[in-house]
């Protein structure tokens, strides 16, 4: 069966069906969904009809593209609808999106807070309250003017209501639970507990935890189905988002718990007359599929935006979709000449991502571009490179809250200084001009595209002086994907996605490429913090018990203190002893494992190992000392 086939099956009616069926038929149900997938299919209209043997016929209703009930899912075998294969079928089917977020529920009541009398026994003010309290009736004295006004009391910070708290206490727990099994033993079951989770939070108005909740079940399915695009260290981040997020909501207040709560969707909202102008252009091809281009633009104030177009294709799609018109108001722009002309927008739309909305009321016409060395663009080249790495860091944070704002993307002037090889391939080192030392690599290595051609033509070319945009790669040393530049001979720019430079387009004889091997202090040689973050990882696929079974870690953890990383050493101690943990009764029978403490010791190593990485990146940006200018130059 082609899973791509199946409509989206909304998150509660998978859990309803996969909670309904018997404990029996639940051991059962991940050997249905597998064979359920080798069954043939045939779609009409909103109907998807599985054969599941030479008698039964299984049903999908979609309504509005979506399976929203339990009823739309039939079969004709002779337990239904008891039967296992309901509940398979809406395994096997992609999880629909998050539905708009119900109507607000009622604020939960704050009792008035009584403020104790700061006069004191004694006085005339308490006096004088005690006597007007006990004469009711008594006029109260005229208030003098020029008496200081009292100041008004702050309402107490706003607090999660009971109902949000147990919704999180129910995405802790199903969390905790993938984290104890691993992605070998969170089937079926352990994911329908997911999906019911994210389900009620989204009935708490908690988007967040409940898209986080999502993400962890597509990121399993993908797992368990041998996808090619899935990495464990997204599966990482994603159930260290989805337990973060419920454990911080107990105890957030105010504008931090807007944050957890998250919001349900992006919308675009308004933001009247816009003047843009083109940046650049890259194609867009994504692990799932998809292609297109994206053309970023900037606004007088220095404001990115982006004007989108993807969808499923590949990299054919990607450089066709760059010779489309853009869409955007009756523009008749391509993405190509977007990215060098200029925009007049009034109605204009916004998400929080700085996506162009292209709804009815948007109107744009073709206005003049500027270059890159022209106002407003040349704006983004004056920050130093330390300052572009830490906003794009913190706008690339893992665990960022939402709408965080600001790009991933680095402007800089640098001298070209040739090729060096690493244990990936090949990167061009530049220079820029406070003497970081950075690494460009491709953005994309698919041949279709430009990007590998392009980065070993300039390489070539040492010595050569550009203007480029980049994308900022978090790792021990500067790093970025080179996404545009300006063009070698000057006069324009090159998108180095999608243009191809010739050796005509360099300023003098190509020099043959011969990648050096990275010179002392420029190698970006990897910290012992990987002795923890591979713990972290590893926990994932196999789950406690196999981490609990790898044996003793001292040796590990005195690496790590004698590289002044004393934390990390605590937290792998302690996450592995909490693993290997079992307690046993009176009569030694081996206890429940503490989930709940292992899942504690383990998002404490995940969020730690996550800071600290971002925190030495960041220290790789700072300006070079002369020391480290003349190691690069020589």
């Amino acid at each position: 069966m082609n899973a791509v086939l199946l409509p989206p099956v909304a998150p509660e009616v998978t859990a309803t069906l996969v909670e309904d069926l018997s404990p029996r038929l639940r051991k059962r149900l991940d050997a249905a969904v597998t064979k359920l997938g080798a069954r043939p299919t045939h779609r009409d209209g909103d109907t998807v009809t599985i054969q599941v043997d030479d008698e039964t016929e299984l049903r999908l209703r979609a309504t509005a593209g979506v399976v929203a009930t339990a009823d739309a899912i039939t079969c004709g075998c002779l337990l239904a609808p008891a039967c296992v294969h309901r509940a398979a079928a809406a395994c096997a089917a992609p999880t629909a999106d998050l539905p708009p977020e119900p109507a607000d529920e009622p604020t939960p009541h704050v009792p008035d807070v009584t403020v104790p009398d700061v006069t004191g026994p004694g006085t005339a003010a308490s006096d004088t309250a005690a006597s007007d309290e006990r004469a009711p009736g008594r006029p109260v004295p005229a208030a003098d003017p020029d008496a200081a006004p009292e100041p008004a009391l702050a309402s107490p910070p706003e607090v999660a209501s009971p109902a949000q708290r147990a919704a999180a206490e129910a995405l802790w727990s199903a969390g905790a639970a993938v984290l104890e099994a691993g992605v070998d033993g969170a089937g079926a079951v352990a994911q329908s507990a997911l999906l019911r989770a994210a389900h009620t939070a989204r009935l708490r108005h908690l988007p967040r935890g409940a898209g986080a909740a999502l993400s962890v079940v597509t990121l399993l399915r993908a797992a368990r189905a041998g996808d090619p695009s899935y990495r464990t260290a997204d599966l990482v981040t994603a159930l260290a988002e989805l337990l973060g997020t419920a454990h911080r909501l107990g105890t957030a207040t105010g504008p931090e718990l807007a944050a957890v709560r998250g919001r349900a969707r992006r919308p675009y909202a308004p933001d009247g007359s816009l003047r843009l102008y083109g940046l650049f252009t890259e194609p867009v091809v994504t692990d799932s599929g998809h292609g297109g281009a994206r053309t970023w633009v900037v606004g007088t104030d220095n404001r990115l935006f982006t004007v989108g177009d993807v969808a499923p294709g590949g990299a054919g799609r990607a450089l066709g979709v760059a010779d489309r018109a853009v869409r955007l108001g009756d523009s008749a722009l391509t993405h190509r000449e977007l990215g060098r002309a200029g925009l007049a927008v009034s109605g204009a739309t916004v998400s929080p991502d700085g996506r162009l909305g292209a709804g009815k009321g948007v109107k744009a016409v073709t206005a003049r571009g500027a270059a890159w060395t022209e106002p407003p663009l040349a704006a983004l080249w004056e920050p130093p490179p330390s300052e572009q790495a830490l906003r794009a860091l913190h706008s690339t944070s893992r665990y960022a809250d939402p709408d965080t704002g600001g790009s991933d993307l680095l402007f800089l002037d640098v001298e070209l200084l040739g090729a060096v090889g690493e244990s990936g391939g090949t990167c061009l080192l530049a220079r820029c001009g406070d003497g970081t030392t950075v690494r460009l690599t491709a953005a994309d290595d698919d041949p279709a595209l430009a990007h590998r051609d392009n980065l070993m033509l300039l390489a070539a070319a040492p010595g050569t002086r550009l203007r480029i945009i980049g994308r900022l790669v978090p790792a021990l040393h500067p790093r970025l994907t080179l996404l545009a530049c300006s063009h070698p001979t000057g006069g324009g720019t090159v998108d180095l996605g999608l243009d191809r430079l010739g050796r005509a387009d360099l300023p003098g004889p190509a020099a043959p490429v011969h990648p050096a091997p990275p010179q002392p202090g420029e190698s970006g040689a990897h910290s012992p913090l990987y002795l923890l973050e591979r713990r972290v990882e590893q926990t994932v696929p196999a789950g406690r018990a196999a981490l609990g079974m790898l044996g003793d870690v001292t040796t590990e953890a005195r690496r790590l203190r004698r590289a002044g990383l004393p934390t990390a050493a605590g937290l792998l101690t302690a996450l592995c002893a909490s693993a290997a943990r079992r307690e046993r009764d009176h009569f030694g029978r081996l206890l429940p494992a503490d989930t709940d403490g292992f899942a504690v010791d383990w998002l404490t190593a995940a969020r730690y190992t996550a800071a600290v990485s971002e925190s030495l990146c960041a220290a790789a940006w700072e300006p070079a000392s002369p020391s480290r200018q003349r190691v690069a130059a020589g």
